[in-house]
């Protein structure tokens, strides 16, 4: 997740609470305005996606999504499709710890943040799997999102380097112990760490030869582990990795000074080459292992609705260019086989060519998207580069705010989450991959959002708040007849945070450091688990 600027003394008035209440109740139907799909019913108010900053009595808006949540009106999970994944989500990074156990490779992260201790540690998963199966057990979702370190199964990143037969035995014992369960493995192959060696010995992702390694890594998973894993996630937000590590230089990895310069190369270099890697091993799957263990091969991006910050025609326009710089730089090449035209024109000769054949097999590589949503944002036009954050890249010429012109927001702001919650903006981002690529297959891969400083982490409602309305927003978009087969709350455990440590406080399951790494569910866990298992909530 993104980290965002926020203002600590917000408050919203009652007037405006109210309407936004009505909003995240009911289904809104939306119609297309601009080129993200917004509210568009008429209005006697400002858009009701908006909520304005106001000094009046506070009113917490999560109360209002309670009083839904606990009436008849509620989507019940009985109502959504046959089959449809009801999950939790993890990644090895965040969770496992036993770095130098059992003959694990060290991965960048490692380096990265080698003077955390607890991210050392983690919460000690790679241990206590068994434990956190039942957990998830008596949580009741039928599926788990989880990946695979590279660098447990293959410690130095090549096959000449030689497999690690522990690493392997202890994701073979992990699906295991959760198809004996009743729970459905959804396999994430890359989330953002790899191995360390191969970021030393050849630059990683920044060396268009890791594409081979990461083809053998990935066809040793599926003949090791395709007889059971039926959803396979090619990589987690290829475009974080490579805007973090080569924009941000978040983990020092870049050698170019493209923070200085606000003319970055690398980072381009980076997603073509993971964007190949996601191509080949899809190619691979689909023509040697799909017919047979008869799965769906995907990958994951994060998203949000970009809005204009004004109805100035730079700032629709510039909406409309960071929303290819951020979404369209992934699924442009995976629908249509090259990267978006904006993005030719702004980045040049830096932004690498797609070959015929890469084309091609770019083309259709997807089974699924996976959508990672918390928040949205305002987008203004900015043709300055020095005054554009990394994180909004330098290239696109637009900026993200959290206020608009009129110093709205987009939903209501959540002190424990320090965050702003939005739920209709993953109802429009879906409904515009659904316009955009013709509606392809979807799961919610992540959702969630913190509990910062929050008195007990135990009694977390605006978590359950934010997760409600999440799923009416999902099931509303169902309704519309979007293909949408899952969804998955983020965490299903306290994981740590790239940014935050375990500040977050981001688990279904609050780990307790003070008490041997107690698993201990949240409030919000108890609601989910009434919620699956079709006990009434009403």
């Amino acid at each position: 997740m993104e980290k965002m600027e926020i203002l600590s003394s917000l408050r919203i008035t009652k007037t405006v609470l109210a309407i936004l209440s009505l909003v995240l109740l009911s289904n809104i139907r939306v119609q297309a305005q601009g080129i993200l799909l917004l509210p568009s019913e008429k209005q006697s108010q400002r858009d009701l996606s908006t909520s304005k900053i106001g000094e009046g009595a506070t009113t917490n808006a999560h109360d209002s999504i309670l009083k839904f949540v606990n009436s008849s009106s509620f989507p019940n999970r009985e109502t959504f499709p046959r089959g449809f994944f009801f999950g939790a989500g993890t990644s090895a990074p965040q969770i496992e710890g036993g770095s130098h156990e059992g003959g694990r490779g060290l991965g960048i992260l490692d380096v990265v943040y080698s003077g955390d201790n607890k991210y050392v540690t983690k919460i000690e998963h790679y241990q206590r799997y068994k434990e956190d199966v039942q957990r998830l057990k008596h949580l009741g979702v039928n599926s788990y999102r989880f990946s695979i370190s590279w660098n447990r199964v293959i410690p130095d990143g090549t096959l000449k380097g030689g497999v690690n037969k522990e690493g392997i035995e202890f994701y073979n014992n992990l699906i295991n112990e959760l198809l004996n369960n009743d729970i459905e493995p959804f396999v994430t192959i890359l989330h953002f760490d790899y191995p360390l060696a191969l970021q030393q010995n050849i630059g990683g992702f920044l060396n268009r030869s890791i594409v081979k390694h990461f083809k053998d890594y990935s066809e040793l998973l599926f003949k090791t582990y395709g007889d059971r894993v039926k959803y396979w996630t090619t990589m987690n937000e290829p475009e974080l990795q490579a805007m973090y590590n080569y924009m941000d230089n978040l983990g020092h990895l870049s050698t170019e000074d493209c923070a200085t310069t606000k003319v970055c190369t690398e980072v381009y270099t980076v997603l073509h080459n993971l964007l190949i890697s996601h191509a080949t091993i899809s190619k691979l799957y689909k023509s040697k292992f799909q017919t047979v263990q008869e799965g769906e091969i995907g990958i994951a991006i994060s998203a949000k609705s970009f809005v204009p910050y004004s109805s100035k025609p730079q700032d629709v326009d510039a909406a409309q260019r960071l929303i290819e710089f951020q979404f369209g730089w992934v699924l442009e090449p995976l629908f249509k086989g090259d990267y978006p035209k904006i993005m030719r024109k702004l980045v040049g000769k830096r932004l690498p060519e797609f070959t015929k054949n890469e084309k091609e097999m770019l083309k259709g590589s997807t089974d699924f998207i996976g959508i990672n949503y918390y928040f949205s944002l305002f987008v203004r036009h900015e043709p300055n580069r020095t005054k554009i954050p990394a994180s909004d890249n330098f290239d696109a010429l637009a900026v993200t705010e959290v206020l608009n012109v009129e110093g709205n927001t987009l939903g209501y702001y959540d002190q424990y989450g320090c965050s702003y919650v939005y739920p209709e903006g993953l109802y429009n981002f879906l409904l515009y991959i659904n316009k955009k690529y013709k509606n392809p297959r979807i799961y919610i891969t992540e959702n969630g959002i913190p509990s910062f400083n929050i008195p007990n982490p135990l009694k977390d409602e605006h978590r359950t708040a934010y997760i409600a309305a999440h799923i009416n927003a999902t099931k509303a978009a169902i309704n519309d007849g979007l293909n949408v087969g899952g969804y998955f709350a983020w965490a299903a455990f306290d994981t740590y945070d790239f940014d935050d440590g375990y500040s977050k406080h981001m688990g279904l399951y609050h780990i307790n450091f003070d008490d041997s790494l107690k698993r201990i569910p949240t409030k919000t866990a108890k609601w989910y688990k009434k919620y699956l298992t079709l006990d009434s909530v009403h």
